[in-house]
């Protein structure tokens, strides 16, 4: 198995798919109590992230001004 990068490293979309491979990877039931207690662990690092990007996310897009006219206005630095 390829070595994987530093989780603060990955994309949010890289970190939802590696996630999800966990999960399968649990689901299954298959693997040693150490190695899914590993897996476990991964995978609330990786929900924490994740959690964490669309957070950000989320304050970037409240920032947002909207005009009268219902347009985005302009928008104010999102701080972080």
């Amino acid at each position: 198995m390829a070595s994987q990068p530093p989780i603060d490293e990955l994309s949010f979309e890289e970190a939802l798919r590696r996630l999800e491979s966990i999960v399968r990877q649990l689901e299954t039931g298959e693997a040693p109590l150490e190695q899914a207690i590993a897996l476990y662990e991964e995978g609330q690092a990786l929900r924490a992230l994740c959690e964490a990007r669309l957070n950000d996310a989320e304050a970037r897009i409240r920032q947002l001004q909207i005009g009268p006219d219902g347009q985005v206005a302009g928008e104010v630095p999102f701080a972080q």
